[in-house]
């Protein structure tokens, strides 16, 4: 399968340290260098706005999908490709993981952890063969995975359901685990 368009999960936040905001702005140029869209939750702001924003200014397309919730909030980027306002989080979840081809997870919180455990549970349930990478900037990540680690010593996590989360320290490196050549 071809790789158009990945879906980058990541935070309405910029996050404490500048390192995330930088990877996001280089994965959005990155993205536009290799005329690949973002399919992303659609919001101006944190990571999520930076993405879309590096995208843009590289000239490539942005595919916000964003909750009537989140717009009645004026936090919707306006500026992008393609703006889908749906009903519901779950309807939002189903348009992103329909037109993305690769899962990409930045830095996040609870909305981001939701989005990633939900794509990585439907790829174990055989709903898609996506690729779901990781991007562990600066070991932000090294406690969950210390934690899917535990799951599996614990016997609840299989381990080659675990070994399905793609792990990245830097953009290349997430690209090329999500199938960009």
């Amino acid at each position: 399968m071809s790789v158009k368009n990945i879906a980058v999960y990541c935070a309405s936040a910029a996050g404490a340290r500048p390192v995330y905001r930088e990877a996001a702005e280089e994965l959005g140029a990155a993205l536009a260098a290799r005329q690949l869209g973002v399919v992303y939750g659609g919001a101006t702001v944190g990571l999520m706005g930076a993405v879309a924003d590096a995208v843009l200014r590289g000239g490539g397309r942005a595919i916000g999908v964003i909750p009537q919730v989140l717009v009645d909030l004026e936090v919707a980027h306006n500026g992008v490709s393609e703006l889908h306002v749906v009903d519901t989080m779950h309807t939002r979840k189903a348009l992103m993981m329909e037109r993305a081809d690769a899962f990409l997870v930045l830095p996040g919180g609870f909305g981001t952890m939701e989005e990633l455990f939900e794509v990585i549970t439907w790829q174990q349930l055989k709903l898609h063969e996506k690729p779901v990478v990781l991007l562990n900037l600066g070991g932000f990540y090294d406690k969950l995975l210390e934690f899917l680690d535990v799951c599996v010593r614990e016997g609840v996590l299989k381990p080659k359901n675990r070994e399905r989360l793609l792990v990245a320290t830097t953009v290349d490196e997430a690209l090329t685990l999500c199938g960009v050549d």
